[in-house]
């Protein structure tokens, strides 16, 4: 893959992480200049630009650029300002690469919609857009119960998951079906960050009363990846009273978690009691079927030319975990031929995406500890140490578990890495736990989500 590929399909990536107005304002004009000696030089057209890249997206661009080419080690930026006569050519070139894409608007992939200031909904997101398969149907049944008898038939809605299976779309689309119906309806979509975020303030500017008077007054409130208010004892305080307050007057509440409230650590038995009070509802990995669909409904969406059933079918095969990562495996083949100005060939597919599977499936005994730590709030080095408490050693048992089972690791390998300990202490560890998800479903959901997070990281 030359630079211009490489970057085309570092564009394609990076968009999905941005609004549409982000990406086109700072990634304009940009290209990768050069690479040498695991340094990627990545050209800018202005001193503002460059200043701005490198404070705020120096992190994003490194990761997806190594992403893509594992050679990767750094990235610096350079100043180029663009001449007219480049501007002129680049116009050109949009209007030659039509092989590929049926409009000229060759960074616009992912047609990001942008948020409503009131309800901080993207109108992209509906339930019509939404692709039902095994692993979400019964999310996707509540969800659309939830818009048309809201307050009444599922009250509050929990949908739980991991990154990147469709759950932001789904609880959007909630909120976005409910305002079609009625447009009086007040809806709030935000992120938990968002809602300690707003708390703070009102606490620093003595406004605490009214910041809960105006949540009070919402027909639905969206809250996504709850899991965050977790060991925030005023955050979950003033949670707990919103919540009572629009629970009682029948006013919708729906919520997302990467796990179901009865793995959250930390999280007050009251709120985990009211969260379990009305439907959960989980969404795994969809299935090779439902990732074809997702596929052809993001080639009509983009309206981009058909890719033939053996190219969609080897995308869907390449990439399995995540539907964002599905989805930026497409915009890599799309750009990466729209840019070599060819037809996609299942060869070229494959040569495009090779390093898809080898970077997804890495990880390391780091990697696990540090994942582990964080999901049973615990400090790594108390995995590590000699420390006997139940809520220590069960997650050391699962970290030798995963060690054993994703990594092969042998038992006097992860012996030493937990403390010099005996490999028949491991041994009874992976035991244990591979004993014990035979018979605990709960056991199988955590370990599931673990993996998850591990894979993502």
């Amino acid at each position: 893959m030359d630079k211009d590929e490489l970057w085309q399909s570092a564009l394609a990536e990076i968009e999905l992480s941005l609004s549409k107005p982000n990406f086109v304002t700072w990634f304009r004009n940009t290209s990768l200049a050069s690479k040498k000696d695991g340094v990627a030089f990545v050209s800018t057209p202005s001193t503002f630009i460059k200043e701005w890249l490198e404070d705020k997206y120096n992190l994003l661009i490194l990761k997806t650029l190594r992403g893509i080419s594992n050679d990767i080690k750094d990235v610096k930026f350079v100043i180029k300002p663009i001449t007219a006569a480049e501007e002129s050519r680049t116009t050109k070139k949009k209007e030659v690469l039509s092989p590929i894409l049926l409009t000229d608007h060759q960074l616009n992939l992912s047609e990001s919609g942008t948020p409503d200031k009131e309800t901080n909904l993207n109108s992209k997101y509906t339930l019509d857009s939404f692709i039902v398969g095994s692993s979400n149907q019964l999310a996707n049944a509540a969800a659309v119960s939830v818009s048309k008898n809201m307050g009444t038939a599922y009250n509050p809605l929990f949908i739980y998951g991991g990154v990147g299976l469709g759950k932001t779309h789904l609880l959007q689309a909630i909120g976005n079906e409910v305002i079609k119906t009625n447009p009086k309806n007040k809806v709030r979509y935000m992120s938990s960050e968002k809602f300690l975020g707003d708390l703070i303030n009102s606490i620093r500017n003595r406004t605490v009363e009214k910041f809960k008077e105006e949540y009070k007054k919402i027909n639905l409130l969206i809250v996504d990846d709850i899991q965050f208010i977790a060991g925030k004892e005023k955050t979950q305080e003033e949670f707990f009273h919103i919540f009572n307050e629009l629970y009682a007057n029948n006013n919708q509440i729906v919520l997302s978690s990467d796990r179901p409230p009865k793995a959250i650590p930390t999280l007050e038995e009251r709120l985990r009691s009211r969260f379990e009070g009305g439907m959960i509802a989980d969404i795994t990995p969809p299935d090779y079927e439902t990732r074809v669909a997702i596929l052809k409904a993001k080639i009509t969406e983009k309206k981009l030319s058909e890719l033939s059933d053996e190219i969609l079918g080897f995308i869907a095969s390449a990439v399995t975990k995540n539907i964002r990562e599905l989805e930026g495996a497409l915009n890599r083949v799309v750009m990466s031929c729209q840019v070599a100005n060819i037809a996609p060939t299942l060869d070229k597919v494959k040569s495009i995406l090779a390093t898809t599977n080898t970077t997804n499936n890495k990880t390391s005994p780091k990697t696990i500890i540090k994942v582990v730590s964080e999901f049973y709030d615990i400090k790594e080095e108390d995995l590590i140490n000699q420390s006997r408490k139940r809520e220590i050693v069960f997650p050391r048992q699962i970290c030798m578990y995963l060690m054993r089972e994703e990594l092969k690791n042998s038992y006097p390998f992860i012996g030493e890495k937990f403390g010099g300990r005996d490999h028949t202490t491991v041994m009874h560890a992976c035991n244990k736990i591979s004993k014990e998800m035979q018979i605990n479903e709960n056991l199988i959901d955590e370990i599931s989500i673990i993996k998850g997070r591990i894979y993502e990281s």
